[in-house]
């Protein structure tokens, strides 16, 4: 036991083939449970909820009292080793590796690609969307990320990686940060990029997510992106979910989802072209349907209660009425 223990500890950076960074925690020897997923676990930013992480674990294993354990890979296009100490401390971790990704080939790499498809967790970690979207998307990684949610496994992130679980995907490339003040009058900013399908979890079609929600106002802008899905003509129902800071959607195999942590979590549906979409034009639209959940709610995806919380219009950029 205390030699496990030891190994459990152990923490190994390596740098090889130019700047993949790889950090190692717990025990080397594959943990193979049996899995009882998948989850997705949507993360507003902000500080990480061990309470919401405890629960994705207990859920892809079964229980929350048993030796059952998993593995668990964080991936994250820059920065150090922010959590496998952190997921070392929950209950059910067999390992966590954690691989920084600034290349698509790294990407491709065959040890890379194996350890993403043993894990019964994958994790992505804030930072740049765009990033995720140029060196993951497409790549043998995605594949593999994607097999773990087959599987019966739980795939998610905070921050930027909330960003990428959507169908639909604000990627902020490059190197925007759209404001919703700003992209309400107009709609086909340059700081509005938009892509799609980086993965494609059946809870997720048609979704576009959005991160520290509340705190940084982010509402005009997740309408805007809806609009512009819309005015894309090949989508006709588009639902935006923005999940506030130091809060988690964990959403079961269902399309259910738990609100986590300090909430609240809304979701948008809007299911009509809008009315004037144009560059440097003011965005109008009529009938945003906006759910507000508190902490402790449930949210079943493909059936929002009837009656949302608020209505609101949008017309020459300006909201009609307070939407959160």
């Amino acid at each position: 036991m205390r030699r496990l223990l030891v190994v459990f500890l152990l923490l190994v950076a390596t740098r090889a083939h130019g700047e993949l960074v790889r950090y190692f925690s717990g025990n080397d020897t594959d943990a193979k449970p049996k899995l009882h997923g998948p989850y997705l676990i949507l993360q507003g930013g902000g500080t990480d909820q061990d309470a919401a992480m405890q629960a994705a674990i207990d859920g892809v294993r079964g229980c929350t009292d048993c030796d059952a354990k998993l593995d668990v890979v964080v991936l994250s296009s820059s920065g150090a080793d922010p959590y496998n100490a952190w997921f070392m401390a929950l209950k059910g971790v067999n390992s966590i590796t954690s691989y920084v990704i600034t290349d698509r080939a790294s990407s491709d790499r065959d040890d890379v690609v194996k350890t993403i498809r043993n894990a019964e967790i994958v994790f992505f970690a804030d930072g740049d969307q765009c990033n995720y979207m140029r060196w993951i998307k497409g790549t043998r990684a995605a594949d593999a990320v994607e097999s773990v949610y087959r599987r019966g496994g739980a795939v998610g992130g905070t921050g930027a990686g909330l960003a990428i679980q959507g169908q639909i995907v604000y990627d902020s490339c490059p190197h925007q940060s759209a404001e919703s003040k700003h992209v309400l009058l107009d709609p086909y900013s340059m700081d509005v990029s938009l892509s799609r399908d980086l993965f494609r979890w059946p809870p997720m079609r048609a979704v576009i997510t959005d991160t520290d929600f509340q705190q940084r106002d982010r509402m005009g802008r997740l309408l805007v992106f809806m609009a512009r899905t819309l005015a894309a003509g090949d989508i006709h129902r588009v639902e935006g979910i923005g999940v506030s800071e130091e809060t988690v959607l964990l959403v079961d195999r269902k399309g259910v989802g738990r609100v986590m942590g300090k909430g609240p979590v809304h979701v948008i549906v809007a299911d009509r072209k809008p009315e004037v979409i144009e560059r440097s034009t003011p965005l109008k639209y009529r009938g945003y349907k906006i759910w507000r959940f508190e902490s402790g709610a449930t949210i079943d995806l493909d059936r929002l209660p009837k009656t949302p919380t608020k209505v609101i219009d949008v017309v020459k950029g300006k909201l009609s009425a307070d939407p959160y």
